[in-house]
């Protein structure tokens, strides 16, 4: 173990300083990534001094997902006391199944839960677990739903023609957790978005009565705090109101978003959150804290244990179900994720958690001012959103995009919006400043001018 570590700690340490001079991996194409590492695997083992080489060429070509290089996807940077509390994590290898397995560890996630729930404005009938991503614990929430509308479903299979609502805009995990749960894709629908990307309540309450009238059985309306591609929330009071006048289940979605719940400045965009049934946040998204750490909550705990509660004499043989957290989750087995944000928590507190949240619209700020102070730049996004979606110089956003990866300059990303087609700038990273985000445009432009005859058929 001592001689691991201690080849952990140089390659780390490399890392860090390397990551200066190159925030961007090297871009290995994928018809030649064999053979420019040396992933074989053989029969007889190598010595230290060759896997630690071998390591570090396969650690040095890895996206680097921390740097203030990358705005590709929906997390990103490194909260230094969440990766102390994942390491230890590991080290520990608890499983949080049981007490008898994880001890105090189950009381560390159980804090945490709580603390989410107190923060929403549940009581003490508010409980929640964690999963290993946002598709996962959506499909908890479906799960819920479903067997909250007919108990007799989880023993005798879907009996009825069950019918899920979220917004166009939404994850795709919706249409895969209807396949999964028996609901069944084609029973999924698709609610049409206003000009911000934010679920139309007036098209959603319209369907609902007509699924109604021909027979069908609503369970679920799905709304989400943080739409994948412009960051759109949501609209949840008049989303509550519906949920309330037919009886369904509302669930939101706040794997990208959901954060803002520790934000006084923008906790505003989930208003009506209290009244919902059940709500997921990816901490590993706007919290920063390694990959991965997604909770749900649900307003009853009642239903986490009617959905996912099983007996197993082999495994729950002492102490109480309140700390047998296999009895409410979805899993069996299952790592310690609570303990990488309850470490950050720990160290930082709600208001450093706050902090974090409200970073990330500052530097979103940043960004919407030069974008909108720029004729060379056309805007798509929204305000008060962390995803900032853009064009430069007419010229196509998968192409800007496509070349920055290869050239290993910049990584980001493209999304699309109803007829629009633009880069999707993601600034999710806290640790960034705003002088990293005017660096990022420095470098698309620098880029874009040193290499204008690959984008001269584009421009044309």
């Amino acid at each position: 173990m001592e001689q691991s570590l201690e080849i952990f700690n140089r390659i780390v340490n490399q890392l860090l300083a390397d990551e200066q001079e190159n925030p961007v991996a090297e871009h290995i194409p994928t018809s030649k990534l064999y053979d420019r590492l040396d992933l074989k695997l053989q029969q007889e083992g190598i010595s230290a001094d060759e896997l630690e080489r071998s390591l570090k060429d396969l650690v040095f070509t890895t996206p680097r997902t921390a740097t203030n290089a990358f705005f590709n996807q929906l997390f990103g940077g490194r909260q230094d006391k969440a990766i102390l509390g994942d390491l230890l994590s590991v080290m520990l290898n608890n499983s949080m199944y049981t007490y008898k397995a994880a001890g105090p560890q189950i009381g560390a996630e159980k804090v945490v839960l709580r603390e989410v729930c107190n923060l929403i404005g549940w009581d003490n009938k508010a409980d929640g677990t964690l999963a290993p991503g946002g598709s996962m614990t959506n499909f908890m929430g479906m799960l819920m739903a479903r067997d909250a509308y007919n108990d007799k479903t989880r023993h005798e299979g879907v009996q009825q023609t069950m019918i899920v609502y979220t917004s166009i805009e939404s994850h795709y995990s919706t249409p895969k957790n209807a396949a999964f749960s028996g609901i069944g894709r084609d029973n999924v629908r698709k609610i049409a978005t206003d000009a911000e990307g934010r679920m139309d309540s007036v098209i959603l309450k319209k369907t609902i009565e007509e699924d109604i009238a021909n027979g069908l059985h609503p369970v679920l309306i799905n709304a989400t705090a943080g739409t994948t591609v412009l960051g759109a929330f949501d609209d949840l009071v008049p989303l509550c109101t519906i949920a309330k006048e037919f009886n369904i289940w509302l669930h939101v979605d706040g794997a990208y978003c959901g954060s803002v719940l520790f934000s006084k400045k923008y906790k505003h965009l989930i208003k009506g959150i209290e009244q919902v049934d059940s709500f997921s946040f990816n901490a590993h998204k706007m919290l920063g804290t390694p990959l991965g750490c997604s909770l749900i909550v649900v307003k009853d705990k009642k239903h986490l244990h009617n959905s996912f509660s099983n007996d197993a004499s082999y495994l729950y043989q002492t102490d109480h179900d309140e700390f047998n957290l296999g009895k409410t989750s979805l899993q069996c087995g299952r790592r310690n994720d609570a303990l990488k944000l309850w470490v950050l928590w720990k160290s930082v507190g709600t208001k450093g958690l706050e902090q974090i949240v409200d970073k990330q619209f500052e530097l979103a700020d940043t960004a919407r001012d030069y974008i909108r102070n720029n004729a060379d730049y056309t805007d798509y996004g929204i305000d008060d959103s962390i995803s900032i979606c853009f064009n430069y110089k007419g010229i196509p956003a998968r192409d800007i995009c496509t070349l920055l990866y290869e050239h290993s300059e910049l990584l980001v990303g493209y999304g699309s919006f109803r007829e629009d087609e633009f880069i999707r700038l993601v600034t999710i990273n806290a640790t960034n400043g705003n002088e990293d985000i005017l660096n990022f445009f420095k470098i698309l432009e620098q880029f874009v001018t040193e290499h204008e005859s690959l984008f001269a058929k584009s421009i044309s």
